[in-house]
């Protein structure tokens, strides 16, 4: 694996700042933040702007990308606080430059209706591959032993189990909101790797390689509290490439039950060799 799990949560624990708070950076060894990290760390700084409701949904924009060797900067804006919901901007920025811009919904715990669709019969989680995807530094197994970095034509669907050791609160960040964090760094990794298995001979492992890649945009929905110390099976797909930009969604369960779902959109371009 990259990085350890002790070394993303270490990131979560935002610090004062210079302007606003401030996070530290995965060593990924490149010199982009890794979108994921960033995600986490939104939904961290904006959990503390409303501490008696939980986030439901972030938006997220990424204008330009991080520079590793250097902070992030959260700059936090409540916009508005009822009493069962409340919106609070996020910017993530570096020497006054936005990296990351977020939208932020929260909302207090309210009962009511209750139903959703279930997951699709995909086996245990005992029955799916185990695999090593780096950047999500706990067990995950992929169902029908899909490899992302294989070139050989697939379609553009995915699914997978993941599950950390048991985790609690940590400084500053409330139990809650440090799973829905974790579960929102690991679904920024796989959507572009699922839209490229329609495409022969190209795969994930492309990207910076044949490939310009970076995730533009990431929406992220809870629907129900979780716990990724338990099994989550993610189920994903990318319905279209197009325009230089792919789109995938995903859903999030915990047995029959949805608790999250997420949708991204990314830019993807050949890599063209400059004349000689």
């Amino acid at each position: 694996m990259a990085f350890e799990l002790d070394d993303l949560l270490a990131c979560l624990a935002l610090t004062p700042g210079d302007d606003g708070q401030e996070g530290a950076n995965l060593d990924i060894g490149y010199h982009r933040v890794f979108g994921g990290q960033i995600l986490a760390q939104t939904l961290c700084a904006a959990a503390g702007a409303a501490p008696d409701k939980s986030v439901k949904s972030m938006h997220v924009l990424f204008p330009r990308e991080g520079d590793t060797a250097k902070h992030m900067q959260y700059r936090v804006s409540p916009l508005q606080a009822g009493r069962t919901f409340a919106t609070t901007e996020v910017v993530a920025h570096q020497d006054g430059k936005v990296a990351a811009a977020a939208l932020v919904s929260m909302h207090g715990h309210e009962d009511g209706l209750d139903r959703n669709d279930p997951p699709p019969p995909v086996g245990s989680p005992t029955e799916a591959a185990r695999t090593d995807l780096g950047m999500v530094p706990w067990e995950t197994r992929l169902v029908d032993g899909v490899d992302l970095t294989d070139p050989v034509v697939g379609p553009a669907r995915l699914s997978w189990w993941m599950r950390t050791p048991a985790i609690g609160a940590i400084d500053g960040v409330g139990e809650q909101a440090v799973h829905q964090a974790l579960l929102a760094h690991a679904t920024d990794l796989t959507l572009i790797g699922t839209a490229l298995r329609p495409f022969d001979g190209v795969s994930q492992a492309d990207s910076t390689v044949t490939l310009h890649t970076a995730v533009t945009s990431h929406t992220l929905w809870f629907h129900r509290p979780f716990r990724v110390d338990d099994w989550l099976l993610v189920v994903q797909e990318a319905p279209v490439v197009a325009h230089g930009r792919s789109y995938g969604r995903g859903d999030v369960f915990v047995g029959d039950g949805l608790v999250a779902s997420f949708a991204q959109e990314a830019m993807v371009r050949r890599i063209v060799a400059a004349a000689g």
